[in-house]
C-alpha cells in the first residue's frame, strides 16, 4: 500500500447510468489504495452560478424560492445553471440577474467557488459578487421563476440568518459569509474572471454530444 496521500484514483471502469436535462449519473469502478475496486456513484451536474448583490446600502437582493427535494421554499441568491455552450460563467451570472430580479451591475469579482457535495456530485457553484447597480425589466421565463418573491436585506441581516440556520442554501450561505469578510477588510475578492479549476464539463460534452 502506497503512503497516505499518495495514491492516485484511477478509473478502471466507468458506467452511464442516466442523462437527464439538469443532471447525469454514473458509476465508477475506483481503485483504492489496496489495489480492489470499489464502485462510486456521481451525478454529473452542468455547473451553476449565484449572485450576491449589494446596493449602496449594502444591502443583499434575495429570492425566496420553491426547493422539491426540501419541500419548500428557501431564502436564496439569485442564481442558475450555466446551461447554454460554451457561456461564460460572468454572462450566465449577467443573464440570471436579469431574469430572477430585474438588476444589472457594472462590478463584477468572484467570492468563492462552492462544491456543492463533493462526495457523490462534481457540481460547484461560483458565487459572484456584484456592485453598481441598476433596475431593468425582469425578463420571467417560466411559472417557477413567476413565482419568485424578491426582498432586500441588509448583510449584516443576511449573515445574521445564515448563522441562526434560517439560509442553508450552500451557495447563498457561503456568499453572504464571503461577502461580509470582504466589507470587512477580512479578505479581497477575486477577479470576475479568475481561473475555475473544477468547473463541471463532463455533463455539458455529454449533453452537446447528444
Amino acid at each position: 500500500m502506497t503512503e497516505p496521500g499518495k495514491h492516485e484514483f484511477s478509473v478502471a471502469g466507468s458506467q452511464v447510468v442516466h442523462i437527464g436535462r439538469v443532471v447525469g449519473l454514473r458509476v465508477d469502478d475506483v481503485v483504492m489504495p489496496g489495489g480492489e475496486t470499489a464502485k462510486r456513484e456521481v451525478v454529473e451536474h452542468l455547473g451553476a452560478v449565484a449572485i450576491l448583490t449589494l446596493d449602496a446600502e449594502d444591502a443583499v437582493t434575495m429570492v425566496h424560492q420553491y426547493r422539491h427535494p426540501l419541500g419548500h421554499r428557501l431564502w436564496e441568491l439569485p442564481a442558475g445553471l450555466i446551461d447554454k455552450p460554451g457561456e461564460d460563467p460572468v454572462d450566465a451570472a449577467k443573464r440570471e440577474l436579469v431574469e430572477e430580479v430585474g438588476l444589472a451591475a457594472g462590478e463584477w469579482s468572484t467570492l468563492v467557488d462552492v462544491a456543492a457535495s463533493p462526495g457523490f456530485t462534481d457540481e460547484v457553484v461560483r458565487v459572484f459578487l456584484a456592485r453598481g447597480l441598476s433596475e431593468v425589466d425582469r425578463e420571467v421565463l417560466g411559472e417557477e421563476e413567476a413565482d419568485l418573491v424578491v426582498k432586500k436585506f441588509p448583510l449584516a441581516e443576511a449573515v445574521a440568518m445564515a448563522l441562526s440556520g434560517e439560509l442553508v442554501n450552500g451557495a447563498t450561505v457561503s456568499g453572504v459569509l464571503a461577502a461580509h469578510a470582504v466589507l470587512t477588510g477580512a479578505a479581497k475578492a477575486r477577479p470576475a474572471d479568475a481561473p475555475w479549476r473544477d468547473r463541471p464539463t463532463r455533463f455539458a460534452r455529454r449533453r452537446a454530444e447528444g
